[in-house]
């Protein structure tokens, strides 16, 4: 297989980024993917955005990479089987690949986490978003509770701020510092990557009308061991393999 170029600009993972995102339930990578990477995502996620008919729910969101070769490719890709390897170990699997695509005037997501080994925590799984052109406080902006993640709780569905802090968080305090649970706007320049665990409270907010579209792909990985609810992965598809991703698509 011919050399891949590169798609981080630096792969660099630290004893640090681990203990940060153990302790957060995510860790935010500024301006990681090269110029290169981000023309050819914003091409891919266009032509998945072109097939959309107004459905999220439509497969080519859902099963982003089985229609875009490029997306495909970077399932195996040298430097995310590195990035997934220094976060899961060695045994690892591919989950799913979504477009997360927000133009002007999305209503964002609301407050949600992810299931996956809630009684087996050697099981990790880990959600790797690429924010192509970034994102800022209030426009299409990631939100996350620090901590939440260490409660493994896959049930967490919340319309609203308040709703979370009047049910959820109410009288929750991170496992690790002490310190109250509190939600959390963050921001993203251009490139950037973002890790997240699959327990994770996370919440987007509204893209703001007068905005251009937010191009965001999101790469999902796990340690084998259970049934995976998210995955997306077509028959077809995990037959017909992905160079560079062997050995990473199957179930188990």
């Amino acid at each position: 297989m011919a050399k891949m170029e590169s798609i981080f600009i630096d792969c660099a993972w630290s004893l640090g980024d681990r203990e940060e995102m153990d302790r957060d339930g995510h860790i935010v990578l500024p301006g990681l993917l090269t110029a290169d990477a981000r023309t050819r995502l914003v091409e891919a996620l266009s032509r998945i955005q072109s097939l959309m008919p107004g459905d999220e729910e439509y497969k080519p969101s859902h099963y982003a990479a089985e229609y875009n070769d490029y997306l495909a490719s970077l399932i195996g890709h040298p430097q995310m089987r590195d990035l997934v390897h220094e976060v899961l170990g060695e045994d690892i699997r591919y989950d799913h690949c979504v477009s997360l695509n927000r133009p002007g005037g999305n209503g964002g997501a609301h407050w949600h986490s992810h299931e996956y080994g809630e009684t087996r925590p050697e099981l990790g799984f880990v959600r790797i978003f690429f924010y192509v052109n970034g994102f800022a406080p209030g426009d299409g902006a990631l939100k996350v509770v620090r901590g939440s993640h260490l409660f493994r709780d896959a049930s967490i569905d919340f319309q609203s701020d308040s709703a979370l802090r009047e049910d959820w968080i109410q009288d929750k305090v991170h496992p690790v510092t002490g310190q109250p649970l509190e939600i959390e706007e963050l921001s993203a320049p251009e490139g950037s990557v973002v890790l997240m665990w699959t327990h994770a409270a996370h919440a987007v907010t509204p893209r703001r009308a007068g905005s251009d579209t937010r191009w965001t792909v999101v790469y999902a990985y796990r340690n084998p061991g259970l049934p995976s609810r998210a995955r997306w992965l077509s028959e077809a598809f995990e037959e017909r393999g992905v160079p560079g991703a062997e050995g990473l698509l199957s179930l188990y």
